[in-house]
């Protein structure tokens, strides 16, 4: 078997959340939303009701960002924005009937995607794949690497 090059790992990771973007943007026009649109219509479904805050840093976007998305939906019908029980300087995002109606179609859409990025893998090898990028999500998501974790653990030990 042929070993993996590891020089090609972050190049081919970009290459498939590119692309999978490019699919997802052709997609979700069907629905006439663009990719922002839609993975904030998923973000405000899952989430219930969030702030403009929380979606921002969910979304990994600028918040100003987020406000102007939020206003062409809103406009739009996909959200609304409901004042906070306890501060009325926050505003909470929630779903419309609208949105909600068109989650059920989007993640159906979104399963396609995945099944034709994944097709020639078989389930075991899907599964491997999808619990590898788990491993490397959770390493990244620490403030040190694996390494330095070992390297602590071994001065700790002495």
């Amino acid at each position: 078997m042929k070993q993996a090059n590891i020089d090609q790992f972050g190049f081919l990771i970009h290459d498939v959340a590119r692309m999978l973007r490019k699919r997802f943007e052709m997609r979700g026009q069907e629905h006439g939303l663009s990719s922002a649109q839609w993975r904030l219509l998923v973000r405000v479904v899952r989430e219930q009701n969030a702030t403009q805050a929380r979606l921002a840093e969910l979304m990994e976007i600028e918040p100003i960002s987020v406000s102007r998305l939020i206003d062409r939906m809103e406009q739009a019908g996909w959200v609304r924005r409901c004042p906070h029980e306890t501060d009325r300087r926050v505003k909470l995002v929630v779903p419309t009937d609208k949105s909600l109606a068109a989650y059920s179609a989007i993640k159906a859409m979104a399963g396609d995607v995945f099944q034709a990025a994944m097709a020639g893998l078989d389930e075991d090898q899907q599964q491997a794949l999808v619990n590898a990028l788990a491993t490397v999500v959770e390493n990244l998501a620490t403030d040190e690497t694996p390494a330095e974790c070992s390297a602590s653990r071994i001065q700790a030990d002495t």
